[in-house]
């Protein structure tokens, strides 16, 4: 191994994390090589390429089919060391590598930091398995509200959760440079070989783990908004804590002999002393029978501690494990104790529940416990669990806390098992508000994450992401509702939100380096990220096979469209042309996301299939109506000699329906923008172009067509990738689909219509401008006479010029000596227009034009947010006789 280079980009506790290694096969034979990368269970792997001498193989996120051919061999497997919610997962690749070769990898994750104990903690495994002459690992850390606390810790070989009490005090690994100001940080560890030896000589270093926390001023929150998402982060302090009635549920079946009973009951003794007075306790140990130290929940008084302590003290490991007969007694002393008691203040009710087996006793079928548990439960009582050692049923308990609004835990039984358990105890510790309820206006957010939480604990944080209907809105009225001990709180704000455009997001923030792409919207990706959590989360939880496959199909729709590696998708690796260095490639990748890894190594290279034709060169002559530029529209009108331009300024990240004709000849068009700064001097604060197109076709057979700079994605059953650096072309059920090299891409449907999508590409971009594509209605014909959108309106229509004067023989260019101004009629519209000229086509034609000021007002049916639509292919309408309602 030549080189091992970790990069990460937090962004609002958002992770971008790319991993780079390098190798050389120095034998004078073929050599099968691993690559193999530890990464946080919690996160999505949103690219892998590999490059093998002159090869590139790009990876490419797909629908998970029954028979998959050619996948990565990916094994993400649980391994011997945990942490979080599940631990850790561990991917890997194998090839073999030819002599006196070369090999890279690349790979990319994304995470959401959780907050724990007061801290976000990002964990970088530094695992190379031998000493490395270039090994780095770059983390910088982007945080609006401001950085405090931030802390290395010295390397880890456990990924454990430590106690939270003493803080790590051997401090950052040697050659760890810090730099921080107030809302940025960057932390560099670059050991020499020598150091990396006095660490580990078989180059197994260990964890790489940063800990922060930020500033929190108001008390409802910080809501951050960028390109119409938002995310809003409530994590309140200074508030009394609630009671708790908690009952503690001890395995005590033979299986826990030795240093696992031990280390519960050291961890548990701790614990009972960290009781406060207003707190109610009980103790139950299981085996086979289920044993309760006393028949109701008692206070915490020191006789009553001493005495729990000496009832855990006797217990002693025999017989089998009846975790079902154990819940449902430790959820019924909750229920007794809050039915029978009038208590005053109000209280949370949780079962801490350890086990390092599978049910072997009593009840032993897994669905029947988890029914019995929610049906006692009925979501009063919160379940947490603890699973001890490598036998334990993970998942039972898993679903045990994701189904009764707790947490769960794997430990490893080892050493420090004691302090593990003390740290996941110390985490729901002090509850500060139950009953969380979080609401803004109807009107205004859709899509939102989930608002409901039965607890918030101190040291945690209550994340909610969603999108603003209204993006250019300043402040979002927000109201959380809670109950805490005496009372019931009520917060009401209208927060602030500064609505803010890509690369003008964090102060210092990374810019990507070449090729001209645009950063990704962090918040977008967070939500995407939360959004595909919370579906697997009820898939988990749904018994309704129609239900469950409804959430399978949005999962899959989410984590494809976002390229997530996800429990329904795959990947497939696909060779790939090699056209610049790695170093370009890997050196912003981290910084701006999966989009821009390997950007000009994505598609696949397609072989010529049944599917294929010859190179399909259509002479279609491309028409003068258009949307290209920033974007610049125009329609021609060839029946009335006319042709007509305007702008819109749009907003990035919104979609524009350009032609919608679904419920007729089933084509609809739409283009998504991005933003990029303005030329000096000019009168726009920004600029807009069109970053994908997508096409729907729906007759005879439903088609999806997604049109980048780099690449086309058809998908009519069989999903085909057809790189935009190589000539190709494919056909079938009247859909053609051809690629001119970095050049243009045709699309005919039905030998009746017809697009063209030029493709605008940058070797060096100024700093205003971005790789983007261009639409023109190439053939119209097919296109029904009820087909709206900004230029589908338009299409097969008749137009006409007045307050000219006199009717000049072509009504297209004013004769000399008469005024450029006139009115336009059009649709039983009448618009002003001034004459003007445009180039279109890449600057090839120059177009006569009367054009129609402020944003095409009384041009265009209706207002711009009429042509909004929700998603890429979404199909419906507002106008028309021909009204869709969509996908």
């Amino acid at each position: 191994m030549t080189e091992f280079s970790v990069k990460s980009t937090i962004i609002s506790r958002y992770a971008f994390t790319t991993v780079a290694c390098r190798l050389l096969n120095r034998a004078s034979e073929d050599q099968e090589i691993t690559f193999q990368m530890q990464i946080p269970a919690a996160a999505f792997i949103t690219n892998f390429t590999m490059l093998i001498g002159d090869k590139v193989y790009q990876g490419e996120i797909t629908e998970k089919e029954k028979k998959n051919v050619d996948k990565v061999k990916e094994k993400r497997n649980k391994t011997t060391e945990v942490s979080g919610e599940k631990g850790t997962e561990t991917f890997r690749a194998s090839v073999v590598l030819p002599s006196k070769d070369k090999a890279a990898f690349l790979l990319s994750y994304e995470e959401l930091l959780q907050r724990r104990l007061g801290k976000y903690e990002h964990v970088v495994s530094v695992r190379p398995q031998q000493l490395v002459g270039r090994l780095t690992v770059e983390v910088t850390i982007l945080e609006r509200s401001g950085i405090t606390a931030l802390e290395v810790l010295g390397l880890q070989n456990s990924r454990r959760q430590g106690s939270g009490r003493g803080q790590d005090d051997s401090g950052p690994p040697p050659s760890t440079v810090i730099n921080q100001n107030e809302t940025f940080a960057k932390v560099v560890f670059k050991p020499t070989v020598v150091q990396q030896a006095k660490i580990a000589q078989n180059g197994i270093l260990g964890d790489f783990i940063i800990r922060y926390d930020v500033n929190r001023e108001q008390s409802i929150g910080d809501i951050q908004v960028l390109n119409g998402y938002f995310v809003h982060y409530f994590a309140p302090k200074d508030l009394p804590p609630l009671p708790k009635n908690v009952v503690f549920v001890l395995d005590s079946s033979a299986s826990m002999v030795g240093t696992k009973l031990r280390q519960t009951k050291d961890a548990l003794f701790t614990i009972l002393h960290d009781l406060r007075p207003q707190d109610r306790f009980n103790i139950i140990g299981f085996s086979n029978r289920v044993k309760v130290w006393k028949d109701h929940l008692v206070s915490v008084t020191p006789n009553n501690i001493r005495d729990g302590k000496v009832y855990i003290h006797h217990m002693s490991p025999t017989g089998g494990t009846d975790i079902n007969g154990a819940l449902q007694r430790g959820i019924r002393l909750l229920n007794d104790f809050v039915a029978h008691n009038d208590i005053e203040d109000r209280s949370v009710s949780l079962v801490i529940f350890l086990t390092d087996g599978k049910p072997t006793a009593g009840e032993t079928h897994t669905p029947k416990i988890l029914n019995n548990t929610r049906e006692a439960a009925r979501g009063r009582v919160c379940i947490f669990t603890v699973g001890i050692g490598a036998d334990v049923d993970f998942k039972l308990l898993e679903m045990l806390s994701l189904e009764n609004c707790g947490l769960t835990r794997h430990v490893h039984e080892d050493h420090d098992a004691r302090a593990q358990l003390i740290g996941f105890y110390d985490e729901i510790r002090t509850p500060l508000l139950s009953d969380i309820r979080v609401d803004y206006p109807p009107g205004l957010v859709e899509h939102a994450t989930r608002t409901l939480f039965p607890n918030y604990f101190n040291g945690s944080e209550i994340i909610i992401a969603g999108k603003l209907v209204d993006k250019e809105m300043d402040r979002l009225h927000v109201e959380v509702t809670a109950s805490n001990s005496k009372k019931f709180v009520v917060l009401k704000k209208d927060v602030p939100v500064e609505p803010r455009r890509m690369g003008n997001d964090v102060p210092g923030s990374p810019r990507p380096k070449g090729g001209g792409q645009e950063h990704p919207n962090h918040l977008e990706r967070l939500w995407s990220y939360l959004t595909l959590k919370e579906l697997l989360s009820s898939w988990l939880q749904s018994d309704e096979q129609p239900e469950r496959e409804r959430l399978r199909q949005e999962v899959q729709a989410l984590a494809m469209n976002h390229r997530f590696l996800a429990p329904f998708t795959s990947m497939t690796l696909k060779s790939a042309p090699r056209t610049e260095t790695l170093e370009d490639a890997y050196g912003t990748s981290a910084a701006t996301g999966p989009e821009t890894v390997m950007q000009s190594l994505r598609g696949a290279h397609l072989q010529p299939g049944p599917a294929f034709k010859k190179p399909y060169n259509p002479r279609i002559k491309v028409s003068k109506t258009s949307a290209d530029g920033d974007p610049h529209f125009v329609v021609d009108f060839p029946l009335s000699n006319l042709t007509v331009c305007f702008n819109i300024d749009g907003q990035p990240g919104h979609i524009l329906r350009l032609v919608s004709d679904h419920a007729d000849s089933g084509v609809t068009v739409n283009g998504e923008l991005i933003g990029a700064p303005a030329p000096p001097n000019g009168h726009k604060k920004q600029r807009t172009y069109f970053r994908t197109i997508t096409i729907l076709v729906n007759k005879p057979e439903r088609s999806y067509l997604e049109i980048t700079p780099t690449r086309v994605i058809v998908d009519g059953g069989d999903r085909l990738v057809l790189p935009c650096n190589q000539s190709a072309a494919v056909g079938s059920q009247g859909l053609e689909v051809s690629v001119s090299a970095n050049a243009k891409v045709t699309i005919a449907i039905q030998g009746n219509v017809a697009f063209v999508i030029l493709l605008h590409l940058y070797k060096k971009p100024a700093p205003y401008q971005r790789n983007h594509l261009g639409f023109y209605v190439a053939n119209g014909q097919g296109l029904s006479g009820n087909c709206h959108g900004l230029l589908g309106q338009f299409l097969n229509q008749e137009a006409r010029l007045t307050g000219l004067g006199k009717s000049p023989a072509h009504p297209s260019v004013p004769e000399t000596g008469e005024r450029s101004e006139a009115v336009l009629e059009v649709k039983g519209h009448q618009v002003p227009v001034v004459w003007k000229q445009r180039k279109i086509y890449n600057g090839e034609e120059q177009v006569d034009c009367w054009f129609a000021r402020n944003n095409a007002a009384n041009l265009i049916d209706g207002e711009y947010k009429d042509y909004l639509a929700a998603h890429p292919f979404d199909s419906e309408t507002t106008f028309g006789p021909g009204t869709s309602r969509g996908l």
